[in-house]
């Protein structure tokens, strides 16, 4: 086969205790999945069904191990924000896919970020627009490494945290989310046919807050670690 220019590198995330790397197809997040964060958001926390949007592959800044990964402050913007999120990776496809079997299609989880340009998002939201702007521009979906399920087992619960500068911001637990793992990814396999490669953000807790140049952001998450992030 003849391409007109070189096929783009395949965005792939590190697996840890691994020489594997987990190539990654789609990025799927889910909006507002703990209810004090949809509190904070000004919406009502009551269960309702999950929503979605994407960032594109080529959006993730790996974080290695014991190392400060870099955040370009992105343009057209003054008010970017963190969301520190557990991160699940997809090792099975399939749609329509039972919850009481959905964490079988779970390969591994990571530490990830959800970085958004929340004056973007503000403008969108009134203007009735995506958000794709405000959520998948260039480096904002940092990520650590990702940790087999045979490693870690299935993440239902553990402390999320993150801090910038030393100040905590973010503190909860992932058994708080709204929707579950299981949950989202059963509900996702309706909309989309899930195939492995895929990456799903699972949402973040409250305390979500804005960064400037020169800003350092740590997160975890019990079980996998921390990572740390600069604002450049």
């Amino acid at each position: 086969m003849t391409y007109v220019f070189d096929p783009a590198p395949q965005a792939a995330v590190p697996v840890a205790g691994s020489d594997a790397r987990f190539p990654v197809r789609r990025i799927y997040c889910v909006g507002r999945n703990y209810e004090a964060h949809a509190r904070e958001m000004g919406h009502d926390p009551n269960r309702e069904p999950p929503f979605f949007f994407a960032k594109p592959a080529d959006a993730l800044l790996y974080v290695a191990p014991g190392q400060t990964a870099e955040f370009p402050y992105p343009a057209q913007s003054q008010n970017v924000h963190f969301e520190m999120e557990l991160v699940a990776a997809i090792g099975k496809g399939g749609k329509n896919i039972p919850v009481e079997r959905a964490l079988d299609h779970v390969f591994g989880y990571a530490l990830g970020l959800d970085m958004t340009r929340r004056d973007l998002q503000a403008e969108a939201k009134k203007l009735g627009r995506p958000w794709d702007t405000a959520k998948g521009f260039d480096h904002s979906a940092p990520i650590g490494p990702i940790h087999s399920v045979a490693q870690v087992g299935q993440m239902a619960s553990g402390a999320i945290w993150l801090s910038v500068n030393g100040e905590e911001k973010q503190r909860s637990d992932i058994s708080q989310m709204i929707w579950p793992v299981a949950d989202t990814i059963a509900f996702l396999s309706t909309l989309f046919e899930l195939k492995a490669g895929d990456l799903i953000y699972t949402g973040t807790p409250e305390g979500v807050g804005a960064v400037n140049t020169g800003d350092l952001m740590k997160g975890g998450v019990d079980g996998i670690g921390e990572f740390a992030v600069r604002v450049v």
